[in-house]
């Protein structure tokens, strides 16, 4: 995209200088006793849009309760089956997956799905296959329903892509805390995928993520917290004990990328939050 053109983007952006956390657990019970006040300090933030991702069956009543209570950010949920919980999915959370999809149209993604061979306890074969098997059946599930994914992919990215490719999957989506290569990068952005960017691009060891957003173009980039999870340099206190990432952290990711790519701030706001309604097929505010 020419910076003409990115420049009307910045003009049209509604409200200006809003942000889209793609990828934010805030219906977890880390946010239990603050929710309220941290979702008024994201929306004074700039964050106008939160996706809540899915990642078992028995969470996604809570998922949808969240997304309901709170008007400002917007909530809005992504139910899925994620990988890393494969002993707990069964073939009923499939099936309920899809009477979701058919009844709940404030969905916008199925996720958080994929395959992750990090973890060694679900790499052994016959968790791989399960792994596999509900994996292709949420695509399968997506592409009936004409949604796109939200991506959960570790050490996995070449098995990934080949079952995108055999399904011919089309409706695109977000590989959700890009771990992958150039060329794995350059081809999910063929396929309608953008690339979610988070708290790791703030720290000085992440070398080969911030080579890839250095030569990405903006356009395949989106923004995320992973919240509760990953928090941006900035706010990481030092000390004993965890340290709570918040969907109201996300300016310092957006800061991070706009020095890593020397673009002005306004600018690389105004096409993440662009990219992040197209892809997840959203209006704006």
């Amino acid at each position: 995209m020419c910076r003409l053109a990115r420049a009307s983007l910045i003009r049209m952006s509604q409200p200006p200088l809003a942000l889209i956390d793609t990828h934010c657990h805030f219906d977890v019970d880390d946010f239990d006793a603050d929710r309220v006040e941290v979702a008024a300090r994201a929306w004074a933030a700039g964050v106008d849009t939160i996706i809540i991702p899915g990642y078992v069956a028995v969470q996604w009543s809570r998922l949808f309760e969240v997304c309901a209570a709170i008007s400002r950010p917007r909530l809005l949920p992504a139910p899925g089956l994620h990988p890393c919980y494969i002993r707990q999915h069964e073939q009923a959370h499939l099936e309920r997956l899809e009477q979701l999809l058919q009844n709940r149209p404030e969905i916008v993604a199925v996720g958080e799905i994929g395959l992750d061979y990090y973890v060694d306890e679900i790499k052994v074969p016959e968790l791989k296959e399960k792994q596999l098997d509900f994996f292709r059946a949420q695509l399968a599930l997506a592409m009936r329903y004409k949604k796109p994914v939200i991506l959960h992919v570790r050490k996995a990215h070449q098995d990934v892509i080949r079952v995108l490719h055999e399904m011919r999957f089309s409706e695109g989506g977000i590989v959700h805390a890009y771990s992958g290569g150039i060329e794995e990068a350059r081809h999910y952005a063929k396929r309608g995928f953008r690339l979610g960017i988070g708290g790791p691009l703030t720290y000085d060891q992440s070398r080969r993520l911030r080579a890839i957003v250095t030569a990405m173009p903006l356009e395949a980039l989106v923004l995320e917290t992973d919240a509760p999870d990953m928090i941006p340099l900035p706010h990481r206190i030092a000390g004993p004990g965890r340290t709570r990432n918040s969907p109201e952290f996300l300016p310092s990711i957006a800061a991070a990328m706009a020095e890593l790519k020397n673009l002005p701030l306004a600018e690389v706001m105004a096409v993440t939050h662009a990219q992040s309604l197209a892809v997840l097929r959203l209006p704006p505010l």
